[in-house]
C-alpha cells in the first residue's frame, strides 16, 4: 500500500509518501517539508503564535493535496512535543482541524522514544543484541534501552536542541550561560541514568536524529549522497573537541560547516552539549548512526496492525 505521513516535529513539518506492505522495509515514494521551527514560534508562556498555527495549518493543508495527488491510500498524522507540551496545544489542534479535517496525533514522550527505539531494532536487526538508544529532537531528548522489539525502558526529557537555544543570548552566546546551560543538561540526565543501567549493559550504542547527523557530518562522517547504508558513527572525544569550537562560531559560521543547514546552524551548539553530556554520563564512547527514526518507527508499527 502506500502510505503517507504528516510528522510535526518541533523543527520540521514533513511529509513522507512511501510505497510499504507487512513484513518489507519502507520504500520512500517522496518527501516533501518545510523547516517551520515551531519550538521557536512561541510566546513568552511557551503558547504556540498565531503565526506559527498558520503556517502549520497552511502546510498541512498543502500536504493533503500532495498526498491525494501521490495516491496515498492511507495518512498518518502525529505531533511530537512542540504541540504536546504548548499551553495552547489542544487550540492548535483544534484550529488545524477545523481548517484541514486532520487529527494530528500526539504522542507522549515515551511513545516517541518506544517508537524510535523500534526503527532502530528493525534497521540493525537481532544480531546487535541489547540496544540503547539517543535520540535528540528540537523540544525533547529520547532514551530507550532494550533487547527486544519493545524496550525495556523508554525515557524522554525536555532537552531538545531548538528548546535549549531559545535560553542563550548572544550569537555567539555568553560563557556564563553555557555554564548554566551545561550543569541543567547534566543534572537532568543524571536522573536517569540508574534506569538507563538497571536494564544491563547495552551491546550497541545507536544514535539517531538530524542533529546527531549533522554533528558526525562535521567530524567527517559520509555525505547524505553516499546513501543510508554506509556505516557512520560519532566519537565522544572528537565531539568532546568540537563543542568549544561551536561555542565560540556565530550561527552564520557554524551554517559554513559540512551537512549543517542556515535554519538548524542556531541550535547545533546546544545539540551537541545535550548528546556530549549525554556520552559522558552514559560511558559511551561512540555513537552507531541510524537513518531510521520516529517516522519509519510509526510507519512500521502502521504495517504491523494491517492483519488486525
Amino acid at each position: 500500500m502506500r502510505l503517507g505521513v504528516i510528522d510535526v516535529g518541533s523543527n520540521t513539518v514533513h511529509l513522507l509518501v512511501v510505497d510499504a506492505h507487512r513484513g518489507a522495509h519502507p520504500l520512500p515514494a517522496m518527501s516533501h517539508k518545510r523547516e517551520l521551527r515551531l519550538s521557536e514560534h512561541t510566546t513568552d508562556d511557551g503558547s504556540i503564535s498565531a503565526e506559527g498555527v498558520e503556517q502549520l495549518t497552511s502546510f498541512v493543508r498543502e500536504c493533503l493535496t500532495i498526498a491525494d495527488d501521490q495516491g496515498c491510500q492511507d495518512l498518518l498524522t502525529f505531533a511530537t512535543s512542540a504541540i504536546r507540551e504548548a499551553p495552547n496545544g489542544d487550540a492548535v489542534l483544534a484550529q488545524v482541524h477545523d481548517a484541514t479535517n486532520v487529527k494530528l496525533e500526539v504522542l507522549e514522550g515515551p511513545d516517541e522514544s518506544r517508537l524510535t527505539f523500534l526503527a532502530v531494532r528493525r534497521w540493525f536487526g537481532w544480531s546487535a543484541g541489547r540496544l540503547l538508544v539517543v535520540d535528540i529532537g528540537g523540544g525533547s531528548l529520547e532514551f530507550a534501552a532494550g533487547i527486544d522489539e519493545e524496550p525495556d525502558v523508554a525515557l524522554s526529557l525536555p532537552l531538545g536542541a531548538g528548546r535549549l537555544t531559545r535560553d542563550l543570548a548572544g550569537d555567539p552566546p555568553g560563557a556564563a550561560d553555557l555554564k548554566v546551560l551545561r550543569k541543567q543538561i547534566r543534572s537532568d540526565i543524571a536522573r536517569v541514568i540508574r534506569e538507563l543501567h538497571k536494564v544491563g549493559e547495552p551491546d550497541r550504542v545507536v544514535g539517531t536524529s538530524k542533529t546527531i547527523r549533522s554533528l558526525a557530518r562535521v567530524l567527517g562522517a559520509a555525505p547524505r549522497a553516499d546513501g543510508p547504508r554506509v556505516e557512520r558513527v560519532l566519537e565522544r572525544d572528537a565531539l568532546g573537541d568540537l563543542v568549544p569550537r561551536l561555542a565560540g562560531m556565530t550561527a552564520a559560521q557554524r551554517a559554513e560547516l559540512p551537512g549543517v543547514s542556515v535554519s538548524r546552524a542556531r541550535q547545533l551548539l546546544a545539540g551537541a552539549m545535550v548528546v556530549h553530556g549525554a556520552m559522558e554520563l552514559l560511558g559511551v564512547d561512540r555513537l552507531d548512526l541510524c537513518p531510521w527514526a520516529l517516522r519509519e518507527g510509526v510507519i512500521l508499527r502502521r504495517l504491523d496492525w494491517l492483519d488486525t
